[in-house]
């Protein structure tokens, strides 16, 4: 079989590496180099960081996006840089797996997507929960109606953030301050990406944005959205000084049963299933069912095949264009980016 020529666009974004070693571990893909815009940047991981010693690296990125050969790029840039370049890879014709989220300016990410679309090209989002057995095994309850109609969703996705850089990473408060919704802008698509999958698009935002440690006053670090649906409420908190290890969890209720993700969901161990009566398998009453162990590495590579397997033509999109859309106009809906 014929590999998939892949490139990179940018270093940046936290979870760059972990889609340098996706498309290293998957057979069907060969990383035809990275462009990197900031020559310091280039240096520094060329020289510190193993997944890009033996790279290519772009002088340009005109280099890059004019190679026919290469079908798909991966985004990678900051979230201040990536919307400009995720434009610039659709505008070049090549698929673009863009990691989250889709940035600030919400009229540009409209039209990137119909550009997409009428190019039929994949813009798929990096938010890979997706791809975690245990949402994955939840929405699939949900969506089946054996937990009934759902009602409530709760997520709790906090983590911790050093104030300024150190090291090769920029996932600081400083650098995540020039956005307006602080963390929630940062973290609160992915728990958005698993919402809006369940119950569509909401009819009223409300969000508390709060910056409550001082390390960095721009910088929001204590924030609560509320998502508000037709016969459903929606509650996503995520802070940014949390106790590590974290106690992330997720939770669906519905009007014949409920299922939780019991924290941390990263790495998960174990789903709570409840139901009101028989179903899918399941006696009525309390179920404990254990989730084998999934790292976030595993999580980009299940994501990756399902890339390279939607562009080949093997299967359709996870989830469409229309979704894509929908998490980052909610998201900027709860950070001010759009009129909740």
């Amino acid at each position: 079989m014929t590999k998939i020529r892949m490139a990179q666009y940018s270093t940046k974004h936290g979870h760059a590496v972990s889609w340098i070693l996706a498309m290293a571990n998957n057979p069907q893909v060969e990383l035809a180099g990275v462009f990197e815009p900031d020559p310091v940047r280039r240096r520094e991981v060329a020289e510190y960081d193993p997944s890009y010693q033996h790279v290519h690296w772009y002088e340009s990125a005109d280099e890059m996006l004019n190679d026919p050969t290469i079908v798909a790029i991966t985004s990678e840039g900051l979230n201040a840089e990536s919307l400009d370049q995720t434009e610039a890879i659709v505008n070049a014709g090549k698929h673009a797996l863009y990691d989250k989220p889709a940035g600030d300016n919400w009229p540009q990410w409209q039209r990137i997507v119909k550009q997409a679309a009428e190019q039929q090209l994949l813009i798929q989002m990096g938010y890979m929960f997706r791809y975690h057995r245990g949402f994955q095994q939840v929405a699939q309850w949900a969506k089946s109606g054996l937990l009934g109609d759902i009602f409530s969703v709760r997520a709790h996705m906090s983590t911790w953030i050093q104030p300024v850089r150190e090291g090769l990473g920029y996932n600081t408060r400083d650098t995540i301050s020039k956005h307006t919704g602080g963390i929630f802008y940062d973290l609160g698509g992915h728990m958005l990406d698993q919402v809006t999958w369940l119950l569509g698009r909401p009819n009223k935002v409300t969000a508390f944005l709060r910056n409550d440690t001082g390390i960095v006053p721009a910088f929001k670090d204590n924030t609560l959205g509320v998502f508000e649906f037709d016969k459903a409420l929606a509650f996503i908190d995520i802070a940014a000084m949390e106790s590590r290890p974290m106690a992330r969890r997720y939770e669906v209720y519905g009007t014949k049963g409920s299922a939780i993700i019991m924290e941390p969901f990263e790495p998960a161990h174990t789903l709570r299933l409840c139901l009101e009566e028989a179903g899918d398998g399941y006696a009525k009453g309390l179920h404990l069912i254990e989730i084998p162990e999934q790292s976030r590495q595993d999580m980009h590579d299940r994501a990756l095949a399902a890339f390279v397997a939607t562009i080949t033509g093997q299967q359709a999109p996870d989830r469409p264009l229309a979704h894509e859309l929908l998490v980052q106009e909610t998201l900027l809906r709860a950070t001010g980016g759009i009129p909740s």
